[in-house]
């Protein structure tokens, strides 16, 4: 990490990500050089600048970002999988034309920097699942992979065009201790934490035989922060990073969880999230990513879950969950 001060806005910073990714950054830059931004209002012991913004207001964007005098942009503001199924128009606005916003700030140099995360939701049945290359065939097959693809594709036009420094990584699941979930293919790996504790059960949406690439929120961030900071001549792949830290399924999960709990049960009622699942790689190639910007993640599945259970059992233990 650079010893340098940047001021960074985050658009999103309500959701899963923005949540821990907003005190990160405040802990690096100072709390005064962190504005976040959702279309939420926070809650009242919110710490920090925070504005409201709708990312599909270009104004709106451009006043923030030129008044606060914002080097970065961590745009994070979408519709996710699930969520976005049910409203594939919404997930279109918001993913492609908020985002189509943020650049178009960037190209008229009112800001220098943005991260802007896809997902492997961009891959598709006819991508190879096992190992998916970084280079591949991409026929997603939901609107928000739609969607991602899209705007891996927008960030690289508004770079060779524009000289814009768009950067990002095609994200896994993510794991949480902090948010709960937010209308992913993914959340199971997160309520499950959270059932285990408060019920001692959890039925899942998936089958119990469905791999998916995963990452810990901790490594999340560490990838979120050494690709903004890798010098931009080293960055080949730029906006479509494929990202790899684990991969497991519900029952190796639930077996890990029983160590802590021997109580622990699971039964499984896949719904129509697991279309989507079957759709999506079962783990990743993500050696440019290592070559590129010498990514490399610090959690497997067993440290994961110690940490989860430990702060999740905490928490629950004072009463927040």
């Amino acid at each position: 990490m650079g010893s340098d001060i940047r001021r960074v806005m985050v658009t999103g910073a309500l959701g899963q990500i923005g949540s821990e990714l907003v005190p990160r950054l405040q802990r690096l830059f100072g709390t005064q050089n962190v504005l976040a931004t959702d279309i939420k209002e926070p809650s009242s012991d919110y710490s920090g600048s925070y504005e409201r913004l709708d990312v599909l207001e270009l104004d709106e964007v451009r006043n923030l970002v030129k008044g606060y005098d914002i080097d970065e942009v961590y745009h994070l503001a979408a519709i996710l999988s699930a969520a976005g199924e049910m409203r594939p128009d919404l997930a279109w606005d918001v993913n492609i034309n908020g985002f189509r916003n943020v650049l178009e700030v960037a190209r008229e140099g009112l800001t220098n920097k943005i991260f802007h995360p896809s997902s492997i939701a961009a891959f598709g049945t006819e991508t190879p699942r096992l190992n998916t290359p970084q280079d591949t065939v991409l026929t997603p097959r939901t609107m928000y992979g739609v969607t991602k693809v899209t705007g891996e594709l927008l960030g690289k036009y508004f770079f060779d065009k524009f000289s814009v420094d768009v950067r990002g990584i095609r994200l896994p699941g993510v794991i949480s201790n902090v948010a709960p979930p937010g209308g992913g293919t993914t959340d199971y790996a997160v309520e499950i934490f959270y059932e285990a504790i408060k019920k001692g059960s959890y039925e899942c949406f998936l089958r119990s035989d469905t791999t998916l690439p995963m990452i810990y929120m901790p490594d999340c961030l560490k990838a979120f922060q050494d690709l903004m900071d890798a010098p931009s001549e080293n960055l080949k792949h730029r906006t479509s990073y494929n990202l790899a830290s684990l991969s497991f399924n519900p029952a190796e999960l639930a077996a890990e969880i029983q160590k802590h709990n021997p109580q622990f049960t699971i039964t499984y009622e896949p719904d129509f999230r697991q279309k989507i699942a079957d759709s999506w790689p079962m783990s990743i190639d993500d050696s440019c990513a290592r070559e590129e910007w010498s990514w490399t993640p610090d959690y497997d599945l067993e440290e994961m879950v110690d940490d989860m259970c430990f702060i999740l059992s905490a928490r629950h233990e004072k009463g927040e969950i």
